[in-house]
């Protein structure tokens, strides 16, 4: 009996402890303070530590600085190094005052080794000064509506007046990426810079970048006040993520939080192929001829869904018979793709084969219809008056003209 209640008591304790086990293992253990994970072409929210806490965000700051580069000026445009004296423990590149630098390299020595004086070049070039510089950063920042975000400085240098949240780091993340040059550079361990006095090679301060294949950004940081601080971004499998970890105690904290995170992600989204390019969505009449078209999708359509998940379709603008005359692929509507009910994605649909003009009669709206009927009564009317015409011109007697005296 006191072996049955021993055993009792011991299954009742696994009992207990397989859901706790299990939470363990569904949501990740992380130790920064505060931390996001997001899917971007939904903005859902898959995980969420302190998301809307302002902390101090370091050098994420300038994910900002280089948007504003980016948007007002152009990747060959010279930006002049300014007189920058840093301290022993800021992050340089060697840059030269009163040399000229491409926008491009810019962004290379202020992205990858995080460059202070790369920043406070920009801000001059940019902004006019530095203060000048900081009015537009937020000005950005609130038609970005990144409601919790200050900026102080372009380098994230300590300030009580230079903070974010961990959710508005996600957004000004995506925000960067949508440029094509900023994603390429942050996924990249290290680049060359060609313009200024001298040729340089500059590394990523992201280590995680070579070292994971997947992973493929966007900015990192870290002060004495702020801690570590990773703005990360993944592609794996058609999905992307990105994700944010503050406040970290230290870089290895901040990799191994990070690939936690996005692993946890990755195990709960996936693309999906919501359209196949040349996929048959619907046959069509063709007016006035017994034959039919089929009416296909233009291009591919992949969609993010979450596990399980199956992506909808419902076509829009496509007519119930198809009018020649139309070329092979001829746009003749549209498949819409809905994600929970939300549109996520239209592809043109185009017909498969060419359609060729209606015949007369059945372009009039078929025989023996009134409307073919009158127009053919029409036709015979001005062809029997114009005979008529030219047989009275042929019997009308020639007039003899006679010459004067």
């Amino acid at each position: 009996m006191i072996r049955l209640l021993r055993a009792g008591a011991v299954l009742a304790l696994l009992a207990l402890a397989m859901p706790l086990a299990a939470s363990a293992k569904g949501r990740p253990s992380i130790s920064a303070s505060s931390a996001i994970l997001i899917e971007p072409s939904s903005g859902e929210i898959i995980y969420a530590r302190n998301p809307y806490t302002p902390r101090e965000i370091a050098s994420t700051t300038k994910m900002m600085t280089a948007l504003l580069l980016l948007e007002r000026r152009s990747l060959g445009h010279r930006v002049k190094v300014v007189n920058y004296n840093p301290s022993p423990a800021e992050s340089t590149a060697g840059l030269i005052p009163g040399e000229r630098l491409t926008s491009a390299d810019m962004l290379r020595a202020l992205l990858l080794p995080s460059a202070n004086e790369a920043a406070a070049s920009i801000a001059v070039d940019v902004g006019g000064s530095q203060k000048g510089f900081v009015r537009m950063m937020n000005a950005r920042a609130k038609r970005a509506g990144l409601r919790r975000t200050h900026f102080s400085n372009p380098d994230g240098l300590d300030g009580r007046r230079n903070y974010s949240t961990a959710r508005d780091l996600a957004s000004l993340g995506v925000l960067l990426r949508e440029n094509p040059f900023a994603r390429r550079l942050v996924d990249r361990s290290k680049a060359e810079m060609r313009s200024g006095l001298r040729k340089r090679t500059v590394y990523n301060r992201n280590t995680l970048i070579g070292s994971v294949p997947w992973m493929n950004g966007i900015k990192t940081g870290h002060t004495s006040s702020a801690g570590y601080l990773l703005v990360g971004g993944a592609s794996r499998n058609g999905a992307e993520l990105i994700s944010v970890v503050m406040g970290e105690p230290s870089e290895a904290a901040r990799n191994t939080d990070t690939l936690k995170l996005m692993r946890y992600g990755f195990g709960r989204y996936r693309s999906v192929d919501a359209v196949t390019k040349g996929q048959r969505f619907a046959t069509l009449s063709v007016s006035g001829r017994d034959e039919k078209v089929q009416v296909l999708a233009s291009r591919s359509a992949d969609v993010v869904m979450r596990s399980g998940e199956r992506p909808t379709t419902i076509l829009s603008g496509l007519p119930t018979e198809l009018t020649g005359p139309l070329a092979k692929g001829a746009r003749v509507g549209y498949v819409i793709v809905l994600r929970r009910g939300k549109s996520v994605a239209r592809v043109p649909l185009v017909t498969a084969s060419a359609v060729a003009a209606p015949p007369l009669l059945a372009a009039a709206g078929g025989w023996p219809g009134p409307l073919a009927a009158g127009l053919v009564a029409l036709i015979l009317i001005l062809f029997f008056a114009n005979l008529v015409r030219r047989r009275r011109r042929q019997r009308r007697p020639e007039r003899v003209q006679r010459e004067p005296a």
